[in-house]
């Protein structure tokens, strides 16, 4: 296993929507160990692919209020119910030093393909759902701090040292 270079904000991969996974082979486990040895590395509990600089539909996860903390791996996950709204403070290993309250769904259902290739289905709420849709986001080239409003976007994006333009 390897430790990966995180992307920070406002590198261009972060915005593009990432490929889907046509096969899960050697390849794709390799980068998703690969991703979590980096996310425990960083003290993060969740990382998408795009982070690392690669443009894949590939999110790993850590289910923080289980027992034995397990690292769910996620390959082309897509969000098929929300329910619930809740705002809780989330942070971003791309943009280090940021945080923000941010209104997400309490509880999600989330389908996708684990590293056998095998469909998965997964019905959870509370931090593990927030960090599904936190990397989900990144899969499609959003950033948690879209999810703000506009002049606190705008301040954050200033205190990073970045060039404010309109993304959208």
């Amino acid at each position: 296993m390897a430790k990966l270079e995180i992307k920070i904000y406002p590198d261009p991969v972060l915005r593009k929507k990432a490929r889907r996974v046509e096969k899960v082979g050697d390849n794709e486990r390799k980068l998703a160990y690969d991703m979590i040895e980096t996310m425990r590395f960083a003290n993060g509990v969740g990382l998408a692919a795009p982070q690392v600089g690669i443009s894949r539909r590939i999110v790993v996860a850590e289910d923080v209020e289980g027992d034995n903390r397990a690292v769910l791996t996620l390959i082309n996950p897509r969000i098929t119910q929300k329910k619930g709204k809740v705002k809780l403070c989330e942070g971003c290993l791309s943009l280090p030093g940021v945080s923000n309250d941010v209104v997400r769904p309490e509880f999600v259902t989330v389908e996708a393909l684990n590293l056998d290739g095998d469909e998965l289905k997964i019905n959870t709420g509370g931090i593990l759902a927030r960090i599904i849709q936190h990397e989900i986001d990144h899969l499609d080239g959003i950033v948690f701090i879209d999810k703000v409003g506009f002049l606190k976007r705008k301040k954050i994006i200033k205190q990073l040292g970045v060039k404010f333009c309109m993304e959208f």
